[in-house]
């Protein structure tokens, strides 16, 4: 969120958040909006609120989603899985096959393998070894085949687990959409309901003194892939807000900081509060250009620090990303890639 009016949360949906308790505890402690200002202020104060809180659903989504990727991944490495399997299963049984058919042809069919193609082997072998004309390597033969149609159940059984855990991740990041569009929504009708001088202020306010590049000191990075990670986040600047989106056409504030350090060849989490355990923690005092700087108590805001007080993110929609001073909003953590 940029600094401009910000007020206390004033809380969020359960699904899209973790920290309900804390925000309603700081909304009653800080206050709400004066029961003496004015209606526009009102207004634009819910605005900045509804920014907030769909962002915080914006992670919300953002984790779903990226656990819904990671279990599309699982699905398919035990779908791979099982049909190697199969097909070895499918070799053995060939083969058993072959043997039975050799001892018919040279006077008559094993009875032990006569039960092979029955849909219970298992049932053979706990019979087996009451099976006089069963030789040891018939024997081991078939033991191989359990041992594998067991596998093949158990990868069964997992893939099918996983594809339910998908379908309710699905779900999930469904409902946090709708979550962040509702927000989002609401927030537009109440921006459109200013008379046309307070909506352009309110532009003005979100943009004012931003433009320029600030004065960001002689600061160097940490490392070589903190300062390849400035640059690009530099190179980002102007950029839209899109919530859910990670570049490079545009970004919401995680997005933006997991994009910049893949220019630098690391792989970040997803999700700010992701992002948060990424590194080593340093303290604000101690921050270097490339650190990740994390606010709020739930960690559902993320920006890059730049030198000289100054920190580049993706503020909400509607405010381009840009540069703000480090302590517009709570500072929760400093963490160093």
């Amino acid at each position: 969120m940029g600094s401009h009016r910000r007020l206390a949360p004033s809380g969020f949906d359960r699904g899209a958040s973790v920290a309900v308790s804390f925000l309603s505890v700081a909304a009653a402690a800080l206050g709400a909006v004066p029961a003496a200002a004015a209606p526009n202020d009102e207004t634009r104060a819910e605005v900045d609120r509804l920014y907030e809180q769909a962002e915080k659903a914006t992670e919300a989504y953002n984790q779903a989603d990226e656990r819904a990727d990671e279990l599309r991944d699982e699905v398919r490495t035990a779908q791979d899985r099982i049909a190697r399997q199969q097909q070895r299963i499918n070799s053995m049984r060939e083969s058993l096959g072959s043997l039975a058919g050799a001892q018919y042809r040279s006077g008559g069919i094993d009875p032990s393998l006569a039960l092979l193609f029955s849909d219970d082997p298992d049932d053979y072998l706990d019979q087996a070894s009451r099976l006089d004309r069963v030789t040891a390597h018939q024997a081991g033969e078939l033991k191989e085949l359990q041992q594998a149609m067991r596998e093949l159940g158990q990868d069964r059984e997992e893939a099918a687990g996983k594809l339910r855990e998908l379908e309710k991740s699905r779900k999930t990041v469904a409902a946090h959409k709708k979550t962040v569009e509702r927000k989002l929504a609401t927030a537009r009708r109440l921006l459109n309901s200013l008379p046309d001088t307070e909506r352009d202020a309110y532009g003005r306010a979100s943009r004012s003194g931003r433009d320029g590049m600030p004065d960001l000191g002689g600061a160097t990075a940490a490392s070589g892939r903190g300062a390849a990670a400035v640059a690009a986040a530099r190179s980002a600047l102007g950029k839209p807000y899109i919530w859910g989106a990670n570049g490079p056409s545009g970004f919401d504030c995680s997005g933006l900081t997991q994009w910049s350090y893949a220019q630098a060849g690391v792989s970040l989490p997803r999700t700010s509060q992701g992002q948060r355990y990424a590194g080593r923690q340093v303290p604000l005092s101690e921050a270097r250009p490339g650190d990740l700087v994390v606010y709020r108590s739930d960690a559902s805001h993320v920006g890059m620090y730049m030198g000289n007080g100054q920190v580049i993110h993706a503020p909400y929609p509607g405010a381009p990303v840009r540069y703000d001073p480090v302590g517009m909003m709570p500072v929760s953590s400093v963490t160093r890639v």
